[in-house]
């Protein structure tokens, strides 16, 4: 074999939450939350199979881009909140930022913390020139979280048949600085 396939995962951290990489045993509350009809309203709910695909292609893109998906936790209780992501689908060459946090954590602003160290990761380790967010119609916490991290609406398109509306921040002047080590705090 010519090649030789590694992965890192960083390690960020905020105030409260440390972002890791996924492990087997994050699996139960992700496909817990995956098929709650409440919790997947606007992801579409999965069966546990399918939810052990979206699990397993989530750790996988870490392979393929050297981005994807981290598990939330939270630092003093160890409990897992959700998931981040920052991403590339198929055939995309801007950077996708994607959150979910689990029912028990809704309104905690765990999301906006997550998102926003992950937003920092994109611009300051990675040099994204600018990060998007599809988010479906109607998903206004969602929404909320994109706003709150500077994007703008940038235009309605589809994806998997249902209408997302495109949430974009381009990197500006003031996101270049010298970057921390991914192991540190954001």
């Amino acid at each position: 074999m010519e090649s030789t396939f590694t992965a890192s995962v960083p390690r960020l951290q905020t105030e409260r939450l440390i972002l890791r990489e996924y492990r087997r045993e994050d699996f139960e509350l992700f496909a817990d939350h995956l098929a709650d009809a409440e919790s997947s309203a606007f992801l579409g709910s999965a069966d546990r199979a399918t939810a052990w695909r979206i699990f397993a292609s989530h750790a996988g893109l870490w392979l393929l881009h050297g981005a994807g998906w981290w598990t939330v936790e939270n630092k003093k209780t160890g409990e897992v909140v959700g998931c981040v992501g920052a991403f590339f689908r198929e055939q995309a060459t801007v950077m996708e930022l994607g959150w979910n946090t689990y029912r028990p954590f809704w309104g905690q602003g765990m999301a906006n913390e997550a998102a926003a160290a992950v937003l920092q990761y994109a611009f300051e380790l990675r040099g994204e020139p600018k990060v998007r967010a599809l988010i479906t119609t109607g998903n206004e916490s969602s929404r909320r979280v994109a706003e709150r991290l500077g994007m703008v609406y940038e235009m309605e398109t589809e994806l998997h048949g249902k209408a997302i509306h495109s949430y974009m921040r381009e990197r500006s002047w003031v996101d270049y600085h010298v970057p921390p080590q991914a192991s540190e705090s954001f």
